[in-house]
């Protein structure tokens, strides 16, 4: 049994609410990239960037939630992403 203290949940809420800002700004940045990309390629690579934040804040979300559902769907938003950019990558280079 893990006794948790004031000062433990005090220092967990702080990583967590610096984890969550850090993500938040990488999520946001990546979103810029996507608005200001002059190429399909750059569009596409911000917008691998976009997912995979947003699947790490899903698993961040299940560690704080104890909840081990959203660590399936955020495998399964992860693979698709990369899935999605392997298709673009594929048509760039003039293939199917």
């Amino acid at each position: 049994m893990v006794l948790h203290n004031d000062w433990s949940r005090s220092l967990h809420s702080t990583i967590s609410l610096i984890l969550f800002g850090l993500l938040g700004v990488g999520f946001m940045l990546a979103f810029v990239r996507l608005l200001i990309a002059r190429t399909v390629a750059d569009r596409a690579v911000a917008l691998d960037g976009a997912t995979l934040i947003s699947a790490n804040i899903m698993v961040l979300m299940a560690f704080l939630m104890d909840r081990s559902m959203l660590l399936d769907v955020a495998l399964v938003y992860a693979l698709l992403s990369f899935l999605g950019v392997l298709a673009i990558a594929r048509y760039l280079e003039g293939g199917l």
